[in-house]
């Protein structure tokens, strides 16, 4: 099974780097980020998607990926998301997305339909409208930053079950690696964009998986989220919080693999994702 990070040169105009594993026929999954985060926090969930191709790539600003000052907004953010594709050479995938990332991947989905064959939304908004409590924080933030504030941030969202040390280490080094203007921009870009379900329409097949305790999206809003989408299935962990990827990964391996073959299942073997 192939393994690797390949640098790519989008025609955004920057450069990323991205996980590729897998068997080169498999269908192919496109594992999108959270905000201040990298490839690297899906490195708990990869071992569980077999049978897939996976691309895991670095974000703009984020990561090893180059970080201009600016192409932050939802939409650009969401045009990088389809040059990877591009890059790549991949016509339509599956596409997962964690947080923030979830939010890049509805945008994905509006705007190139025919890029994306079904969604996974793991604890991501309906919209970000209102700036978080935590904002202002991030508006102060000066180079270079506080190792000390970077964990601190990590605080913001409680978790209830054991997350292993290494993975938390490894998230205040994505969180380091990002400098002020980055935190800033991209936080900004999420929370000025029309909401990709009011500006335009996903008909993408969409599980959702939301946490029951989480303290940053209400319930409320991930039911919006799924009658916005036709067809799209919310299930609810009732004892996880808003890092659902942190806290569940081997569960989101589990369902995101059953809704993914039950589409394939439903298609012809020829036919294409």
């Amino acid at each position: 099974m192939e393994s690797e990070v390949r640098n790519l040169t989008l025609r955004t105009g920057i450069r990323v780097p991205c996980l590729v594993q897998g068997d080169r026929d498999a269908k192919p999954v496109l594992l999108l980020h959270a905000w201040g985060e990298s490839r690297r926090s899906f490195d708990r969930l990869i071992p569980h998607l077999a049978g897939f191709r996976l691309y895991a790539p670095d974000l703009r600003g984020q990561g090893e990926a180059d970080k201009p000052v600016d192409g932050y907004s939802l939409a650009e953010q969401a045009e990088d998301a389809a040059a990877i594709l591009d890059a790549l050479n991949v016509a339509r995938a599956f596409v997962v997305g964690s947080s923030s990332g979830g939010y890049v991947a509805q945008q994905l989905a509006a705007v190139h339909p025919e890029r994306v064959a079904a969604l996974v939304l793991v604890g991501a908004p309906l919209n970000l409208h209102g700036r978080p409590a935590f904002a202002d924080e991030v508006d102060a933030l000066t180079d270079p930053l506080d190792e000390g504030w970077v964990r601190e941030s990590l605080t913001w969202f409680p978790l209830l079950h054991e997350v292993p040390e290494w993975f938390i280490e490894d998230r205040v080094r994505d969180g380091l690696r990002m400098p002020a203007h980055a935190w800033k921009a991209i936080l900004n870009g999420l929370c000025d964009a029309t909401p990709p379900t009011e500006s335009g329409t996903i008909r993408a097949r969409t599980l959702i998986l939301w946490g029951a305790q989480d303290n940053l999206l209400p319930r409320g809003d991930q039911e919006t989220l799924a009658a916005r989408i036709p067809g799209a299935v919310l299930t609810v962990y009732p004892d996880v919080a808003h890092v659902v990827l942190w806290e569940c990964p081997e569960q989101v391996a589990e369902d995101a693999t059953a809704f993914f073959r039950s589409i394939a299942d439903v298609r012809q073997s020829g036919d294409a994702l």
